[in-house]
C-alpha cells in the first residue's frame, strides 16, 4: 500500500513539475519558436486535470522495468503516456490529428519532452522517498 500511495503521489508531484515546464516553455515561446500549438497555463482548470492523471500515470512505477537507472526508466516510462496521448487522445478526442500533428509538425517531440519531464520527476521524487 505505501508503495502505491508513493507512486500516486509522485505521479502528482512529477505532473506539477511538467505542468511548470509547459507554463514556462509557453511564456517564454519556446513551443511557439518550434511551431506547437501546445500552451501551458497557470489556471487550476489546466493543471487540475494533469495532476490527477499525473498521479495516475505514476502507478507505471511500480514496474520493475530499470530500477537501477533513473534516467533510461524515465526514458521508457515517458514513452507510455507519449503514446496515450499522440494516438489515443489528440485523434480521437480533441480533434488534433494522428500524433496531434495539426498543432505542429514537431508535437509529437515536444509531447515526448514534457512526459519526459513529469517521469524524471517523478522517478527523482520517488528516489528521495526512499
Amino acid at each position: 500500500m505505501k508503495n502505491i500511495l508513493s507512486s500516486l503521489g509522485a505521479g502528482a508531484l512529477g505532473a506539477f513539475a511538467m505542468c511548470l515546464v509547459m507554463w514556462l516553455s509557453t511564456k517564454y515561446g519556446v513551443t511557439h519558436a518550434l511551431g506547437v500549438a501546445i500552451q501551458g497555463s497557470t489556471s487550476p482548470e489546466w493543471i487540475y486535470p494533469r495532476i490527477v492523471w499525473g498521479g495516475l500515470w505514476g502507478l507505471l512505477f511500480l514496474l520493475p522495468l530499470f530500477a537501477s537507472s533513473i534516467l533510461a526508466r524515465s526514458f521508457v516510462l515517458a514513452l507510455i503516456p507519449t503514446l496515450v496521448q499522440l494516438f489515443i487522445i489528440f485523434p480521437y478526442y480533441q480533434g488534433k490529428g494522428i500524433a496531434g500533428l495539426n498543432l505542429g509538425l514537431l508535437t509529437p517531440f515536444v509531447v515526448f519532452f514534457f512526459f519526459w519531464v513529469w517521469s524524471l520527476a517523478t522517478s527523482l521524487i520517488l528516489k528521495l522517498a526512499k
